[in-house]
């Protein structure tokens, strides 16, 4: 079952948080200054792409799929009050695990806990009536909100958005007094902005210094070094990963080693929309996730017999500039902490005992930034706590607690009962020739 982690820090380290380098004002000063001269348009790394309200939620994941999008925007419904932008809401893969999570456990809500959830209700009613118009689910993740910002937004106001949590901002286009709607000139992600910082690291001395410091070094809370790690076994199934990324709120898992704890690899909601949705069968989801992996790998060597699986760890010693170039090269919103050496990129799926500490993802590197500049309320944990809070099946089954220096169940402790809730879900057969809308099965209440 799915699990979480939670080392403390080695005694052979400072009982005390190691106190981040404060930076040279001068220096600090003229970064920021050089930030505030960049526009946020430059950044610009995909376009916008528009889908009308009512498209359904498979055609809007295979829009994202046969196009290798990251990202759909959503118009506003005809029946929805004007708004000041055309768009209801961003749709993405998190989305879709928010979705396909909520069909497979839909039965295990109860009546009470649905009465304060309109929107669930609403795609329940959807769903019986045969359709699910991809806005209803339009940021169902909780991880999508829509950030809006001028044509002449700056960097900084780029980190003011990612470093509280958001992903993604769109940048408008110039309005004349003619434009009666506003145009748009594409998309600006996180993982962009932290390209540029990487570039720009590169070419300044100073904050290229300033960033070569190891892991342990930060004490700032945004990085979560040595806090819990959300982590599931090699033997859990495709859908303990779904219910663990969306209930507790992030893009990612890492998988371990049933025996050793060893990391072996990751799943994300990528993953998920690009390996499950397409499968004929609901079988899928029973599926553990050591042959998801191993499915996931398998094309990486399949052109020239040359395996490319990205590392998805670092170690405490790296350096936070090596970080920000793992998390680059993987191309992934976070990597994992291990104690030893980093997890093999072998094709084989094996692992040494590495002592999984922490994350890093892409956010936590930005609030660095976004410290720097001394951007007020950096918070990058409150979107991630309000999303654990508000999960569609989280309040389902009570969560275990935490304990320090150990894996613990986040989950029921059944197997059988686990295998039980995934076969009943039999809504779920023929992936590919049903509507997905068939695979929400509406509970009947009296």
């Amino acid at each position: 079952m799915s699990m979480r982690k939670r080392l403390s820090v080695s005694s052979t380290r400072s009982e005390s948080p190691l106190v981040f380098a404060t930076t040279p004002n001068a220096e600090s000063e003229e970064w920021v200054s050089a930030w505030k001269a960049v526009p946020a348009k430059d950044i610009i790394d995909s376009p916008v792409v528009t889908v009308d309200a009512e498209t359904t939620v498979e055609d809007a994941c295979e829009l994202l799929l046969s196009k290798n999008l990251e990202c759909l925007a959503i118009k506003t419904p005809q029946n929805r009050s004007p708004k000041a932008i055309p768009f209801y809401g961003l749709f993405d893969f998190a989305d879709v695990n928010a979705f396909l999570t909520l069909a497979a456990t839909r039965h295990k809500i109860p009546y009470e806990e649905l009465r304060e959830k309109p929107r669930v209700q609403e795609i329940l009613n959807a769903a019986r009536e045969g359709k699910v118009p991809a806005y209803l689910v339009s940021n169902l993740s909780e991880k999508n909100p829509l950030e809006v910002l001028p044509h002449d937004a700056t960097v900084i106001s780029l980190l003011t958005i990612f470093a509280r949590g958001t992903h993604r901002a769109l940048i408008q286009a110039p309005r004349s007094a003619e434009d009666s709607t506003p145009s748009y000139l594409g998309l600006v992600s996180d993982r962009a902005l932290l390209s540029w910082f990487t570039t720009y690291a590169q070419r300044t001395p100073t904050l290229l210094r300033f960033l070569s410091v190891p892991l342990t070094s930060l004490s700032l809370p945004s990085l979560n070094l040595y806090t819990s790690v959300v982590a599931a076994k090699a033997s859990d199934s495709v859908l303990d990963a779904m219910r663990l990324m969306s209930d507790e709120g992030v893009s990612s898992v890492a998988i371990v080693d049933d025996e050793t704890g060893g990391v072996l690899s990751a799943v994300s909601v990528t993953d998920v929309g690009k390996i499950v949705v397409p499968a004929q069968s609901n079988q899928i989801l029973g599926t553990p996730l050591q042959q998801l992996v191993a499915r996931i790998k398998e094309p990486d060597g399949s052109t020239d017999g040359a395996d490319k699986f990205p590392v998805y760890s670092v170690t405490p010693n790296n350096t936070l500039f090596y970080t920000m170039q793992k998390l680059l090269a993987t191309n992934a919103h976070r990597v994992f902490v291990t104690e030893d050496s980093p997890m093999s990129s072998s094709p084989t799926f094996s692992s040494t005992p590495n002592n999984l500490c922490g994350i890093v993802s892409v956010v936590d590197v930005l609030c660095i930034f976004a410290r720097i500049a001394s951007i007020p309320d950096v918070d990058p944990t409150r979107m991630q706590r309000h999303r654990r809070a508000s999960s569609t099946s989280s309040s389902s089954e009570s969560r275990s607690p935490r304990s320090s220096g150990d894996f613990v169940r986040s989950r029921s402790n059944s197997r059988t009962g686990l295998q039980r809730r995934v076969g009943s879900v039999g809504s779920f057969e023929g992936f590919q020739a049903s509507r997905w809308a068939d695979r929400v099965p509406v509970p009947e209440y009296e």
